[in-house]
Protein backbone atom coordinates (compact mmCIF):
# COMPACT_ATOMS: atom_id res chain seq x y z
CA UNK A 1 0.00 0.00 0.00
CA UNK A 2 1.70 3.46 -1.20
CA UNK A 3 1.94 5.84 2.02
CA UNK A 4 -0.30 8.56 0.48
CA UNK A 5 -3.02 5.78 0.56
CA UNK A 6 -1.64 4.99 4.09
CA UNK A 7 -2.61 8.59 5.04
CA UNK A 8 -5.75 8.99 3.08
CA UNK A 9 -6.80 5.76 5.13
CA UNK A 10 -4.90 7.53 8.51
CA UNK A 11 -7.02 10.20 7.75
CA UNK A 12 -10.79 8.75 7.64
CA UNK A 13 -10.10 6.96 10.28
CA UNK A 14 -9.64 9.77 12.37
CA UNK A 15 -12.32 11.59 11.45
CA UNK A 16 -14.55 8.21 11.84
CA UNK A 17 -13.26 8.24 15.26
CA UNK A 18 -14.10 11.91 15.81
CA UNK A 19 -17.65 11.67 14.35
CA UNK A 20 -18.51 8.56 16.65
CA UNK A 21 -17.38 10.72 19.43
CA UNK A 22 -14.18 9.93 20.47
CA UNK A 23 -12.31 12.87 22.61
CA UNK A 24 -9.00 11.01 22.72
CA UNK A 25 -7.57 11.11 19.06
CA UNK A 26 -4.66 11.03 19.89
CA UNK A 27 -5.01 7.16 21.22
CA UNK A 28 -6.89 6.96 17.96
CA UNK A 29 -3.66 8.26 16.43
CA UNK A 30 -1.46 6.22 17.69
CA UNK A 31 -3.93 3.00 16.94
CA UNK A 32 -4.55 3.71 13.49
CA UNK A 33 -1.46 4.69 12.41
CA UNK A 34 -0.14 1.49 14.36
CA UNK A 35 -2.27 -0.18 12.29
CA UNK A 36 -2.07 0.79 8.91
CA UNK A 37 1.44 0.93 9.38
CA UNK A 38 1.72 -3.13 10.13
CA UNK A 39 -0.43 -3.25 7.29
CA UNK A 40 1.87 -0.94 4.97
CA UNK A 41 4.88 -3.96 6.32
CA UNK A 42 2.90 -6.40 4.81
CA UNK A 43 3.75 -8.62 1.18
CA UNK A 44 1.83 -11.39 -0.16
CA UNK A 45 3.34 -15.19 1.26
CA UNK A 46 3.90 -15.86 -2.34
CA UNK A 47 6.27 -12.61 -2.71
CA UNK A 48 8.36 -13.59 0.32
CA UNK A 49 8.44 -17.64 -0.81
CA UNK A 50 9.78 -16.65 -4.36
CA UNK A 51 12.60 -13.65 -2.17
CA UNK A 52 16.48 -15.61 -2.74
CA UNK A 53 17.01 -13.48 0.48
CA UNK A 54 13.79 -15.54 2.56
CA UNK A 55 15.36 -18.06 5.27
CA UNK A 56 14.65 -21.12 4.62
CA UNK A 57 12.95 -21.43 8.17
CA UNK A 58 10.78 -18.83 7.33
CA UNK A 59 9.55 -20.18 3.84
CA UNK A 60 8.62 -23.53 5.77
CA UNK A 61 6.81 -21.43 8.59
CA UNK A 62 5.14 -19.81 5.82
CA UNK A 63 4.15 -22.36 4.01
CA UNK A 64 3.08 -24.68 7.03
CA UNK A 65 0.63 -21.33 7.30
CA UNK A 66 -0.97 -21.51 4.29
CA UNK A 67 -1.54 -24.92 5.04
CA UNK A 68 -3.32 -24.24 7.99
CA UNK A 69 -4.97 -21.82 6.21
CA UNK A 70 -6.48 -23.84 3.73
CA UNK A 71 -7.15 -26.81 6.25
CA UNK A 72 -9.52 -23.74 8.19
CA UNK A 73 -11.32 -22.74 4.95
CA UNK A 74 -12.12 -26.41 3.78
CA UNK A 75 -12.15 -28.24 6.80
CA UNK A 76 -13.44 -26.04 9.38
CA UNK A 77 -15.34 -24.12 7.19
CA UNK A 78 -13.94 -20.40 8.32
CA UNK A 79 -14.13 -17.48 6.43
CA UNK A 80 -12.33 -17.60 2.68
CA UNK A 81 -10.70 -13.74 2.13
CA UNK A 82 -7.25 -12.26 1.99
CA UNK A 83 -6.75 -12.87 6.19
CA UNK A 84 -3.80 -14.50 6.61
CA UNK A 85 -2.49 -14.23 2.86
CA UNK A 86 0.57 -11.97 3.77
CA UNK A 87 3.10 -11.95 6.40
CA UNK A 88 5.29 -8.73 7.63
CA UNK A 89 7.94 -8.58 9.95
CA UNK A 90 7.45 -6.33 12.88
CA UNK A 91 10.96 -6.36 14.31
CA UNK A 92 9.85 -6.50 17.91
CA UNK A 93 7.92 -9.33 20.71
CA UNK A 94 4.17 -7.92 19.87
CA UNK A 95 1.64 -6.45 18.10
CA UNK A 96 0.06 -4.53 20.62
CA UNK A 97 0.49 -4.24 24.09
CA UNK A 98 -3.27 -4.49 26.34
CA UNK A 99 -3.65 -2.38 29.41
CA UNK A 100 -6.25 -4.44 32.33
CA UNK A 101 -7.70 -2.70 35.33
CA UNK A 102 -9.53 -3.76 38.06
CA UNK A 103 -10.39 -2.30 41.64
CA UNK A 104 -8.49 -3.82 44.59
CA UNK A 105 -11.35 -5.88 45.76
CA UNK A 106 -13.17 -6.85 42.83
CA UNK A 107 -12.10 -8.39 39.62
CA UNK A 108 -14.52 -6.70 37.34
CA UNK A 109 -12.56 -4.75 34.62
CA UNK A 110 -12.54 -1.27 33.77
CA UNK A 111 -14.11 -0.81 30.27
CA UNK A 112 -13.45 1.37 26.98
CA UNK A 113 -16.08 2.12 24.44
CA UNK A 114 -14.67 2.02 21.15
CA UNK A 115 -16.42 2.05 17.27
CA UNK A 116 -17.52 -1.25 16.01
CA UNK A 117 -15.96 -2.97 19.08
CA UNK A 118 -18.35 -1.65 21.71
CA UNK A 119 -17.09 -1.54 25.11
CA UNK A 120 -14.35 -3.60 26.26
CA UNK A 121 -12.31 -4.38 29.45
CA UNK A 122 -8.55 -3.68 27.64
CA UNK A 123 -6.83 -0.45 25.64
CA UNK A 124 -4.44 -1.74 23.31
CA UNK A 125 -1.22 0.50 22.25
CA UNK A 126 1.22 -0.19 19.77
CA UNK A 127 3.99 1.31 21.41
CA UNK A 128 5.11 -0.85 24.60
CA UNK A 129 6.01 2.85 26.52
CA UNK A 130 2.62 4.06 25.82
CA UNK A 131 1.06 0.96 27.44
CA UNK A 132 2.91 1.10 30.63
CA UNK A 133 2.28 4.62 31.00
CA UNK A 134 -1.46 4.41 30.63
CA UNK A 135 -1.19 1.61 33.65
CA UNK A 136 0.71 3.53 35.78
CA UNK A 137 -1.78 6.50 35.21
CA UNK A 138 -4.00 4.06 36.32
CA UNK A 139 -2.41 2.59 39.26
CA UNK A 140 -2.39 6.13 40.60
CA UNK A 141 -6.07 5.92 40.57
CA UNK A 142 -5.76 3.36 43.00
CA UNK A 143 -6.55 0.38 40.16
CA UNK A 144 -4.62 -3.12 40.32
CA UNK A 145 -3.22 -2.86 36.41
CA UNK A 146 -1.73 -5.32 34.42
CA UNK A 147 0.14 -5.23 30.51
CA UNK A 148 0.63 -7.96 28.26
CA UNK A 149 1.60 -8.06 24.76
CA UNK A 150 -0.61 -9.28 22.43
CA UNK A 151 0.69 -11.61 19.10
CA UNK A 152 -2.02 -11.18 16.96
CA UNK A 153 -5.46 -9.53 16.85
CA UNK A 154 -8.19 -9.54 14.49
CA UNK A 155 -10.06 -6.51 12.59
CA UNK A 156 -13.27 -8.59 12.10
CA UNK A 157 -12.97 -9.27 8.83
CA UNK A 158 -13.27 -5.02 8.22
CA UNK A 159 -9.97 -5.03 6.89
CA UNK A 160 -10.27 -7.24 4.27
CA UNK A 161 -10.65 -4.82 1.23
CA UNK A 162 -7.22 -3.88 2.28
CA UNK A 163 -5.37 -7.03 2.31
CA UNK A 164 -6.46 -8.55 5.66
CA UNK A 165 -5.15 -10.00 8.79
CA UNK A 166 -1.33 -10.47 8.15
CA UNK A 167 0.58 -13.29 9.13
CA UNK A 168 3.26 -11.69 11.42
CA UNK A 169 6.60 -12.41 12.89
CA UNK A 170 5.17 -11.90 16.64
CA UNK A 171 3.65 -15.89 16.12
CA UNK A 172 5.16 -17.22 13.16
CA UNK A 173 7.73 -19.41 15.15
CA UNK A 174 5.19 -20.89 17.17
CA UNK A 175 5.63 -24.71 17.30
CA UNK A 176 2.87 -26.01 14.33
CA UNK A 177 0.17 -26.66 17.22
CA UNK A 178 -0.06 -23.30 18.76
CA UNK A 179 0.14 -21.72 15.35
CA UNK A 180 -2.96 -23.51 14.06
CA UNK A 181 -4.89 -22.41 17.41
CA UNK A 182 -4.02 -18.81 16.48
CA UNK A 183 -4.89 -18.84 13.24
CA UNK A 184 -8.04 -20.34 13.68
CA UNK A 185 -8.91 -18.52 17.31
CA UNK A 186 -8.55 -15.11 15.03
CA UNK A 187 -10.53 -16.52 11.98
CA UNK A 188 -13.44 -17.22 14.42
CA UNK A 189 -13.80 -13.80 15.32
CA UNK A 190 -14.73 -12.88 11.44
CA UNK A 191 -17.69 -15.02 12.06
CA UNK A 192 -19.54 -14.02 14.65
CA UNK A 193 -19.15 -11.03 17.06
CA UNK A 194 -20.90 -9.21 19.86
CA UNK A 195 -19.69 -5.59 20.04
CA UNK A 196 -19.18 -5.30 23.63
CA UNK A 197 -19.09 -8.89 25.00
CA UNK A 198 -15.42 -10.01 25.22
CA UNK A 199 -16.47 -12.98 27.25
CA UNK A 200 -18.47 -13.98 24.23
CA UNK A 201 -16.56 -13.54 21.36
CA UNK A 202 -13.27 -14.48 23.44
CA UNK A 203 -14.68 -17.90 24.56
CA UNK A 204 -16.61 -18.56 20.96
CA UNK A 205 -12.92 -18.23 19.64
CA UNK A 206 -11.26 -20.06 21.74
CA UNK A 207 -13.45 -22.75 21.53
CA UNK A 208 -13.14 -22.90 17.85
CA UNK A 209 -9.73 -22.99 17.73
CA UNK A 210 -9.27 -25.91 20.95
CA UNK A 211 -11.81 -28.12 17.98
CA UNK A 212 -10.31 -26.60 15.17
CA UNK A 213 -6.25 -27.98 16.74
CA UNK A 214 -7.56 -31.66 17.25
CA UNK A 215 -8.99 -32.24 13.65
CA UNK A 216 -5.64 -30.13 12.50
CA UNK A 217 -3.56 -32.72 14.02
CA UNK A 218 -5.50 -35.74 13.90
CA UNK A 219 -5.52 -34.92 10.20
CA UNK A 220 -2.00 -35.25 9.76
CA UNK A 221 -0.85 -37.90 11.96
CA UNK A 222 2.53 -39.26 10.87
CA UNK A 223 6.26 -38.30 10.94
CA UNK A 224 6.53 -34.37 11.85
CA UNK A 225 3.49 -33.98 12.70
CA UNK A 226 2.84 -37.08 14.85
CA UNK A 227 6.05 -35.20 16.79
CA UNK A 228 3.89 -31.71 16.57
CA UNK A 229 0.73 -33.40 18.05
CA UNK A 230 2.96 -34.84 21.07
CA UNK A 231 4.60 -31.51 21.58
CA UNK A 232 0.75 -29.82 21.37
CA UNK A 233 -0.72 -32.03 24.06
CA UNK A 234 2.31 -31.97 26.94
CA UNK A 235 2.06 -28.22 26.13
CA UNK A 236 -1.83 -28.18 26.13
CA UNK A 237 -1.37 -30.78 29.21
CA UNK A 238 0.17 -28.03 31.16
CA UNK A 239 -2.04 -24.91 30.08
CA UNK A 240 -4.79 -26.73 31.21
CA UNK A 241 -3.36 -27.89 34.66
CA UNK A 242 -2.79 -23.95 34.98
CA UNK A 243 -5.94 -22.67 33.84
CA UNK A 244 -7.61 -24.86 36.28
CA UNK A 245 -5.47 -23.68 38.90
CA UNK A 246 -6.05 -20.33 37.85
CA UNK A 247 -9.82 -20.96 37.58
CA UNK A 248 -10.03 -22.17 41.65
CA UNK A 249 -8.02 -19.13 42.56
CA UNK A 250 -10.17 -16.97 40.56
CA UNK A 251 -13.59 -18.13 41.88
CA UNK A 252 -11.90 -18.10 46.04
CA UNK A 253 -11.35 -14.14 44.80
CA UNK A 254 -14.75 -13.73 43.93
CA UNK A 255 -16.18 -15.07 46.93
CA UNK A 256 -13.86 -13.04 49.01
CA UNK A 257 -15.18 -10.26 47.21
CA UNK A 258 -19.12 -10.68 47.56
CA UNK A 259 -20.49 -7.75 48.96
CA UNK A 260 -23.45 -9.71 51.15
CA UNK A 261 -20.13 -11.48 53.20
CA UNK A 262 -20.01 -10.29 56.13
CA UNK A 263 -16.11 -9.34 56.38
CA UNK A 264 -17.29 -7.45 53.28
CA UNK A 265 -17.94 -4.39 55.70
CA UNK A 266 -14.32 -4.62 56.88
CA UNK A 267 -11.89 -3.95 53.61
CA UNK A 268 -8.96 -4.88 56.06
CA UNK A 269 -10.60 -8.39 56.44
CA UNK A 270 -10.93 -8.57 52.55
CA UNK A 271 -7.20 -7.65 51.70
CA UNK A 272 -6.00 -10.18 54.41
CA UNK A 273 -8.44 -12.84 53.05
CA UNK A 274 -7.30 -11.55 49.53
CA UNK A 275 -3.10 -11.81 50.55
CA UNK A 276 -3.70 -15.45 51.99
CA UNK A 277 -5.90 -16.78 48.67
CA UNK A 278 -2.72 -15.02 46.20
CA UNK A 279 0.01 -16.85 48.58
CA UNK A 280 -1.46 -19.87 48.12
CA UNK A 281 -2.26 -19.86 44.54
CA UNK A 282 1.62 -19.23 43.54
CA UNK A 283 2.17 -22.03 46.56
CA UNK A 284 -0.13 -24.01 44.35
CA UNK A 285 1.93 -23.26 41.40
CA UNK A 286 5.32 -23.88 42.73
CA UNK A 287 4.13 -27.37 43.52
CA UNK A 288 2.75 -27.78 39.49
CA UNK A 289 6.02 -26.23 38.33
CA UNK A 290 8.00 -28.70 40.13
CA UNK A 291 6.16 -31.20 38.16
CA UNK A 292 7.17 -30.00 34.43
CA UNK A 293 10.50 -30.28 34.24
CA UNK A 294 11.59 -27.33 34.35
CA UNK A 295 9.12 -25.42 32.11
CA UNK A 296 8.78 -21.81 33.77
CA UNK A 297 6.56 -20.21 30.85
CA UNK A 298 3.83 -19.15 33.42
CA UNK A 299 6.52 -18.05 36.12
CA UNK A 300 5.84 -14.04 34.79
CA UNK A 301 2.18 -13.67 35.00
CA UNK A 302 2.18 -15.60 38.05
CA UNK A 303 4.87 -13.03 39.76
CA UNK A 304 2.28 -10.68 38.49
CA UNK A 305 -0.93 -11.37 39.12
CA UNK A 306 -3.15 -9.72 40.38
CA UNK A 307 -7.42 -8.60 40.16
CA UNK A 308 -6.66 -6.91 36.68
CA UNK A 309 -5.11 -10.00 35.02
CA UNK A 310 -7.38 -12.79 36.84
CA UNK A 311 -10.04 -10.77 35.08
CA UNK A 312 -8.66 -10.51 32.19
CA UNK A 313 -8.28 -14.38 31.97
CA UNK A 314 -11.66 -14.72 32.65
CA UNK A 315 -12.78 -13.52 29.30
CA UNK A 316 -10.67 -16.31 27.86
CA UNK A 317 -11.83 -19.18 30.10
CA UNK A 318 -15.61 -19.33 31.56
CA UNK A 319 -17.92 -19.76 28.35
CA UNK A 320 -15.75 -22.48 26.41
CA UNK A 321 -17.37 -25.20 27.78
CA UNK A 322 -20.96 -23.76 26.59
CA UNK A 323 -19.67 -23.13 22.78
CA UNK A 324 -18.19 -26.82 22.69
CA UNK A 325 -21.46 -28.38 23.61
CA UNK A 326 -23.46 -25.92 21.47
CA UNK A 327 -21.01 -27.29 19.02
CA UNK A 328 -22.16 -31.52 19.76
CA UNK A 329 -25.74 -29.70 20.05
CA UNK A 330 -25.30 -28.88 16.16
CA UNK A 331 -24.37 -31.75 14.98
CA UNK A 332 -20.67 -31.10 14.82
CA UNK A 333 -21.55 -29.00 12.00
CA UNK A 334 -19.86 -26.82 11.47
CA UNK A 335 -21.81 -23.99 9.37
CA UNK A 336 -24.23 -25.03 11.76
CA UNK A 337 -23.29 -23.96 14.70
CA UNK A 338 -21.36 -20.60 13.74
CA UNK A 339 -25.39 -19.85 12.44
CA UNK A 340 -25.92 -20.61 16.00
CA UNK A 341 -23.30 -18.38 17.52
CA UNK A 342 -24.51 -15.64 14.63
CA UNK A 343 -27.96 -15.87 16.39
CA UNK A 344 -26.91 -15.65 19.84
CA UNK A 345 -24.61 -12.57 18.87
CA UNK A 346 -27.49 -11.07 17.58
CA UNK A 347 -29.49 -11.36 20.88
CA UNK A 348 -29.31 -8.96 23.94
CA UNK A 349 -26.33 -9.81 26.28
CA UNK A 350 -28.55 -10.88 29.20
CA UNK A 351 -30.67 -12.65 26.82
CA UNK A 352 -27.63 -14.60 24.98
CA UNK A 353 -26.03 -15.75 27.71
CA UNK A 354 -28.91 -16.96 29.61
CA UNK A 355 -29.72 -19.22 26.20
CA UNK A 356 -26.12 -20.20 26.53
CA UNK A 357 -26.63 -21.59 29.87
CA UNK A 358 -30.05 -22.99 29.43
CA UNK A 359 -29.08 -24.59 26.23
CA UNK A 360 -25.79 -25.63 26.10
CA UNK A 361 -24.06 -25.89 29.48
CA UNK A 362 -25.82 -25.16 32.99
CA UNK A 363 -22.40 -24.71 34.67
CA UNK A 364 -21.38 -21.88 32.11
CA UNK A 365 -20.07 -19.43 34.80
CA UNK A 366 -17.87 -22.33 36.46
CA UNK A 367 -16.18 -23.44 34.09
CA UNK A 368 -12.30 -23.80 33.95
CA UNK A 369 -11.33 -24.49 30.48
CA UNK A 370 -10.19 -21.76 27.74
CA UNK A 371 -6.95 -19.71 27.04
CA UNK A 372 -5.09 -16.85 28.63
CA UNK A 373 -4.29 -13.26 27.21
CA UNK A 374 -0.35 -14.31 27.47
CA UNK A 375 -1.82 -17.12 24.86
CA UNK A 376 0.38 -19.68 26.92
Amino acid sequence: MAWTRRKKLLAAGLAAASLAGCADLGYYWQSVNGHLTMLNAARPVHDWLGDAQTSAQLKSRLALAQRIRRFAVTELKLPDNPSYQRYADLHRSAVVWNVVAAPELSLTLKTWCFPVAGCVGYRGYFDEAEARLEAARLAAQGLETSVYGVPAYSTLGWMNWAGGDPLLSTFIGYPEGELARLVFHELAHQVAYAPGDTGFNESFATAVERLGVQRWLDAHAGGDSDEARQAYQRFDGRRRKFRALAAATRRELTAIYEPNKAFAQDPRAQLALKTIAMQQFRDRYAQLRAEWDGYAGYDPWVARANNASFGAQAAYDEGVPAFEALFEREGRDWQRFYGAVQRLAALPRAERQARLKADALPSWAGAESGDLPLRR
